[in-house]
């Protein structure tokens, strides 16, 4: 999902399309063009064809972009932030960054894909209805409304994180006041109904239709393996919520001169030390912050001749978290923002101490270490890999 090409922009939101979607496309426009259309239409020429399988699959595009920008619309509309829009190997994503703060946000956000779907649905039927004696127009026309009821039906599938998994959710949360129980209950569905998909794509392979198989068991992986990561999300979101980021700070604030060179820094804290950042002062004034990562970015040959004034972060340009915050808060922003460390602020606004990725990977086993049961050990295992970047 990193592997993005940022199209324009709607509402501020970037719209875009990861790399893998190109697959779909073109594997459609073929589809469209060398079975569909010349199976169903066999009056419409080779290259009438070809133009409108390459007009139906931009059209698609439109469709599940249409889509998307129904749930980025609602959550807007919520106060949500949304971060992009993307268009995938399985479809499309809205990328909100917020938690719905309510079961009726939580509905409204997930039925408005369904339901933009569905208008879809009927609008192109009933362009065909209008059209469909001009074939270069009804034969579109009626795969797009096809098309569009399939994608409205299937995510009302009651698989979390599918629209439909997210209003089970959403009345489940409701119903019990339990955000994180609705949300193992949607993903355990999710995973349940994700093997059976796998299931019967075995059987349709087994019956003789391979590449029907063989995408019903993508999907079926796609969904297994979304709905068992939305799960340790909402694990980890329950551990580190109750946690205030002051309470597993670090005070200390390496600091080196402004003037010092990044082979310096290399060779005496980075390699002798196993120090990840500091705080680049001049004057006994923090002037920025400088980590491994800002390091790593610049080609070595460069060290010898780089200081650390040149290569930092400024101060009033840093990204960070204030004392009270949550270390949910705090690991929001980190995957927001791409980093790994987070330098805390008091109220006044002056940095105190610095929380790490690696500090909240330790909370997570330590508290699970504290806990009787070995449910929450098994839940801390599960969750480095989200907690932990290279």
């Amino acid at each position: 999902m990193n592997q993005n090409v940022t199209l324009f922009r709607i509402w501020g939101i970037p719209i875009g399309f990861n790399v893998s979607w190109l697959f779909i496309l073109v594997f459609l426009v073929w589809s469209l063009s060398v079975n569909y259309f010349p199976n169903e239409y066999p009056e419409l020429s080779a290259g009438l064809g070809a133009v409108l399988g390459l007009v139906t699959g931009l059209l698609l595009f439109a469709s599940v972009l249409f889509h998307e920008l129904a749930h980025a619309w609602v959550a807007l509309q919520h106060k949500i932030p949304v971060r992009a829009i993307s268009l995938f190997f399985f479809g499309g994503v809205a990328q909100i960054e917020e938690e719905p703060p309510s079961p009726k946000a939580e509905f409204q956000i997930a039925a408005a894909g369904p339901l933009a779907s569905l208008f879809l649905a009927i609008f192109f039927g009933g362009l065909f209805l209008l059209d469909q004696s001009i074939l270069w127009l009804a034969a579109p026309s009626i795969w797009l409304a096809r098309i569009n009821l399939v994608l409205a039906v299937f995510n009302l599938i009651p698989a979390f994180p599918l629209d439909g998994g997210r209003i089970l959710r959403a009345g489940l949360w409701a119903w019990n006041k339990n955000k994180l129980r609705a949300t193992e209950i949607a993903s355990t569905s999710g995973q349940l109904i994700g093997y059976a998909i796998a299931g019967y794509g075995v059987f349709v392979m087994w019956t003789g239709s391979f590449f029907n198989g063989l995408w019903l068991i993508l999907i079926s992986s796609f969904l297994i393996n979304a709905a068992g990561s939305s799960r340790r999300h909402a694990s980890i979101q329950e551990t580190l919520q109750d946690v205030k980021v002051s309470s597993v700070m670090s005070s200390d604030l390496p600091q080196v001169p402004h003037v010092t060179a990044i082979q310096q820094l290399v060779d005496d804290y980075v390699l002798a030390l196993g120090q990840r950042f500091f705080f680049v002062t001049q004057n006994a004034h923090l002037n920025g912050m400088l980590t491994l990562s800002d390091i790593s970015r610049l080609p070595q040959r460069q060290w010898p001749f780089t200081t650390a004034n040149k290569l930092m972060v400024p101060t009033e340009q840093l990204h960070t978290v204030v004392e009270d915050n949550s270390l949910w808060d705090a690991l929001f922003i980190m995957d927001r923002e791409n980093v790994n460390q987070l330098p805390v602020v008091a109220t006044e606004g002056d940095i105190i101490g610095v929380i790490s990725r690696e500090q909240l990977l330790h909370q997570i086993n330590l508290r699970a270490n504290i806990e009787k049961s070995s449910a929450p050990q098994q839940k801390a295992a599960e969750t480095t890999a989200i907690i932990v970047k290279e």
